[in-house]
C-alpha cells in the first residue's frame, strides 16, 4: 500500500524522463538518485568515481537511497546498478514497487549519445561498453517482476503503460483527486491505508449480504489490528435495492452509529453497493469521506471510477444522485478469482465498451480469446480502468467528452429497466452496444461492419445481442425519454465510428429510434 515507485534499468532506458512524468501524473514527488548523489557530494559522478572508485560511489548511493526511503512516497529514478546488492533490493521491495525499464541496445546508444552525460561505466567505445553492460546485467534486470520495453514509446506513452502495469493511477479534476489501486492483496492492507487518512469518527462498512458474508470478517479483523472499530450495514443484493428506501435505511444506521463528518464510509461490493454507499456518504451531513472497494469486474472497470453516485427511480436508472469523489478506490484483483462466470461476462461488456471507445489493444485482447481469466484478466482490468480514468480526467463532471462512456447505455439502460432488472447490467449494455452500432452503421457514421464485429465477440463470450421479443418497444422508448442525456426531448447517443473512436452528442428523434427498435 506504500506510495513508492522505483524505476530501474540500464542507462538510456528512460528512468529520469519517464519518472518525472509519472510522478506528475500520480501527484507524487520525484527523486533522481544520481542527481541527489551529485548534489550531496558537490561533484559529478565521474569525479566521484575518479576519487572514490566504484566502491565509494556505491556506498554513497546506498546512503542516499536509505535517506530517500524515509520520505515514504514518491517516484524514484535509480541508477542502473543501484539494486545489484541484495540489501538495496530488499529495501526497495519492502518500500514499494520496482518497474524495470528496457530498450534495445541500438535505442540505448542513440539516447545516450543525445543526452551527452559522462558515464564512468561506459567510458571508451559507447557501443561496445553498453553491449557489455547489458549482457552482464541481463539476468539481473530480467529478475524483476514488472518489465516495460520503452523502445517504441514516447515518455508520455511509457507513463500510461507504467500505470497499467503497476495498477497505480491518480484521478484528478474532481476535488483534490484520489488514488486508484488495482492489485492483489489490497483487502489485507486496508487498515494500513486508513491509518494514513484523517479518520476521527466511527467507520461504517456498507455491503450486501453476499459480499459481506465473504469479506466483511477479514476487513473487520484487519481494521481492529490498527485500533479501528467498524460498524456494518448489510442489505439484500440486486439492482432493485438501489432505491431511496435503502438509502434511508443507511442514513438511519449512520445516525445510530453516531457517524460524524470525520468518519469514514467503506463501500464494499459491486456497482449497486458503491452507488448506494457513495450516495449515502454524499448526502449525510452534506458529505462525509468514503472509500470505494469494488469486488466485481463491472464495478472495478466502470462504476467505481468517476465519483458518480446515485439511486434509481421507477422512471429510470440513476436519476437521483451526486458527484462525490471517494478518498480512494481499492480494487483487490483477488476478489475476481471467485467471481461467478455469469458476473465475469457481466463485467466484460463494459471492458469491451472501453476498448471500442478508446483502446484498440484492449478490444483486440478481448476479440482474440474466450472468457478472460488468470493473469490476462489483471491486464484487461487495468487497461479498462485506464480508459475510463483518462476520460473522466478530461471531463470530470460529464460536460463533454465523458459522454463517450455512454456508448450502449441509452438503449441498454432502457432494456435493463423494461426487464425489471431480470436482464443484468452488462447483458443490457451488450444488447445496447449492438443496437447502437446498428444505428451508427445505418446513419453512415462507420464504414460498415461495426455491428457484426461487436456481435461476434459478444456472442463468443456468451452475452446477448438482441432485444428480447417479449420486451415492449413502446415501454423501451418511454424509458429512454427519461435518459439523463436527452435535450429538448431529443435523445443523444454516443455512437462508434471505428474501434477506438466514438462520436458523442448525436441527436436522434424518438420516431427514428422507434423505427430502429422495431
Amino acid at each position: 500500500m506504500g506510495k513508492m515507485i522505483f524505476l530501474y534499468g540500464p542507462p538510456g532506458s528512460g528512468k529520469s524522463s519517464v519518472g518525472r512524468r509519472l510522478a506528475e501524473s500520480l501527484s507524487l514527488n520525484f527523486y533522481d538518485l544520481d542527481e541527489e548523489i551529485t548534489r550531496q557530494a558537490g561533484a559529478e559522478i565521474s569525479a566521484i568515481f575518479a576519487t572514490d572508485g566504484e566502491q565509494g560511489f556505491r556506498k554513497r548511493e546506498t546512503q542516499v537511497l536509505q535517506e530517500t526511503l524515509v520520505n515514504g512516497s514518491g517516484v524514484v529514478a535509480l541508477g542502473g546498478g543501484a539494486l545489484l546488492t541484495r540489501a538495496n533490493r530488499s529495501r526497495v521491495d519492502d518500500a514499494g514497487l520496482v518497474l524495470c525499464l528496457g530498450a534495445s541496445v541500438a535505442t540505448l546508444i542513440e539516447r545516450l549519445r543525445l543526452d551527452g552525460v559522462d558515464r564512468p561505466l561506459l567510458s571508451g567505445d559507447l557501443e561496445s561498453e553498453i553491449q557489455r553492460l547489458c549482457e552482464d546485467r541481463k539476468g539481473h534486470y530480467k529478475s524483476f517482476q514488472h518489465q516495460l520495453d520503452t523502445d517504441d514509446l514516447s515518455p508520455s506513452d511509457a507513463v500510461q503503460e507504467a500505470e497499467i502495469l503497476l495498477g497505480f493511477f491518480r484521478v484528478r479534476g474532481m476535488g483534490s483527486g484520489y488514488d486508484v489501486r488495482a492489485r492483489s492483496g489490497l483487502l489485507n492492507a486496508i487498515g494500513k491505508r486508513i491509518q494514513s487518512m484523517d479518520v476521527r469518527g466511527p467507520i461504517v462498512l456498507v455491503t450486501d449480504e453476499i459480499v459481506g458474508k465473504t469479506y466483511a470478517a477479514g476487513i473487520t479483523a484487519n481494521l481492529q489490528e490498527y485500533g479501528f472499530k467498524l460498524g456494518e450495514f448489510r442489505f439484500p443484493p440486486g439492482e432493485k435495492q438501489k432505491s431511496l428506501e435503502t438509502a434511508s435505511k443507511i442514513w438511519e444506521y449512520f445516525t445510530e452509529s453516531r457517524v460524524e463528518r470525520k468518519s469514514l464510509i467503506i463501500g464494499l461490493g459491486g456497482g449497486v453497493v458503491g452507488d448506494l454507499a457513495g450516495f449515502a456518504a454524499a448526502t449525510y451531513l452534506r458529505g462525509i469521506p468514503w472509500l470505494n472497494v469494488p469486488t466485481s469486474l463491472l464495478a472495478m472497470v466502470d462504476s467505481s471510477l468517476g465519483g458518480k453516485t446515485g439511486i434509481n427511480l421507477a422512471a429510470g436508472k440513476n436519476l437521483v444522485g451526486s458527484f462525490h469523489a471517494p478518498e480512494a478506490v481499492l480494487a483487490d484483483l483477488d476478489t475476481l478469482r471467485t467471481l461467478p462466470e455469469i458476473e465475469m461476462r457481466n463485467g466484460l461488456a463494459e471492458v469491451i465498451k472501453h476498448g471500442v471507445i478508446a483502446d484498440p489493444i484492449l478490444f483486440e485482447i478481448c476479440e482474440a480469446g474466450e472468457l478472460i481469466s488468470g493473469q490476462s484478466l489483471d491486464e484487461v482490468v487495468r487497461r479498462a480502468m485506464a480508459v475510463k480514468i483518462r476520460i473522466i480526467q478530461l471531463d470530470p463532471y460529464e460536460a463533454g467528452i465523458r459522454e463517450s462512456l455512454n456508448f450502449g447505455h441509452t438503449i441498454g439502460h432502457a432494456v435493463e429497466m423494461a426487464s425489471d432488472f431480470a436482464i443484468r447490467h452488462g447483458e443490457a449494455i451488450a444488447i445496447g452496444m449492438v443496437a447502437e452500432s446498428r444505428i451508427s452503421d445505418e446513419l453512415g457514421h462507420t464504414n460498415g461492419g461495426m455491428e457484426e464485429r461487436l456481435r461476434k465477440i459478444l456472442v463468443r463470450i456468451g452475452l446477448p445481442v438482441e432485444i428480447p421479443p417479449s420486451l415492449d418497444r413502446t415501454r423501451l422508448l418511454k424509458t429512454m425519454q427519461f435518459d439523463k442525456k436527452r435535450q429538448s426531448g431529443v435523445l443523444r447517443f454516443s455512437l462508434p465510428i471505428s474501434i477506438g473512436e466514438v462520436k458523442s452528442g448525436i441527436e436522434i428523434s424518438p420516431e427514428d429510434v422507434q423505427k430502429i427498435l422495431e
